[in-house]
């Protein structure tokens, strides 16, 4: 059974459809990325799925449960978080503080502490700073804050939004190289992300987005070399 099943998906703003009839999976254990230009849907299928958009049509399910107009907060306890385009950190807090908030549906004081440890250990630079307001780090060490956050609740299915927007080349590697980490200790991975050529690569399965339809799906490998995706998001 699939961790996430979307079926027939349709959001509207107002009388613009967003989204038209997508229906995809994710199953336990697979990194699944959703490709496509600026303004194909990719955020607003990631909004629905938490709950902070409400679809006009179709069903949503995640671990087999219906979670259509359950509330965000309600369906970050179920086990599935998000870190959203533009990191969305707590800018007037500490980063020990948003590493905090990551872990606040959890009442294991022990397995938080122990969290907070493997964080600092992947991420030495949070440790370094990490009495440090968040909103004065750079852009690289926000997004790393994001992902640390996010994984402190710790997630059966994390969803990524853009992680490798705006970073350096070199930063880029490194968003990429966690997110294998996280994949390698059993995290279930949703991926949303225009550098195609990277994201296809860690990925078991992709969906291509065009205009709030999905209009391509197959393994990362099949897509990588598929001419169509070259020419479009590949530079081929």
């Amino acid at each position: 059974m699939a961790l996430l099943e979307v079926k027939n998906l349709d959001v509207h703003y107002g009388v613009i459809q967003a989204i038209k009839d997508i229906s995809f999976e994710v199953n336990e254990g697979e990194i699944v990325t959703l490709i496509g230009a600026n303004g194909a849907g990719k955020t607003t299928t990631m909004q629905s799925i938490m709950g902070l958009i409400h679809p006009s049509h179709g069903e949503i399910y995640y671990d087999g449960q219906k979670i259509n107009g359950i509330p965000s907060h309600k369906i970050v306890k179920l086990g599935m978080t998000q870190v959203p385009e533009g990191r969305r950190i707590f800018s007037e807090l500490t980063v020990y503080e948003n590493l905090l908030m990551g872990a606040y549906t959890r009442k294991d004081k022990d397995g938080i502490e122990k969290d907070f440890a493997d964080i600092y250990a992947l991420f030495p630079r949070l440790e370094e700073r990490k009495n440090q307001i968040a909103g004065t780090l750079s852009g690289g060490e926000q997004q790393m804050l994001a992902m640390g956050r996010a994984i402190m609740s710790r997630p059966k299915l994390l969803m990524l939004d853009e992680p490798s927007m705006g970073l350096s080349p070199l930063l880029v590697d490194q968003v990429f190289e966690i997110i294998k980490h996280f994949h390698e200790i059993g995290t279930t991975i949703l991926l949303v992300e225009q550098n195609a050529n990277k994201s296809l690569a860690i990925s078991d399965r992709a969906y291509v987005l065009e205009n709030g339809k999905i209009v391509l799906t197959g393994t990362g490998k099949e897509l990588l070399t598929s001419e169509e995706i070259k020419k479009a998001y590949l530079g081929g």
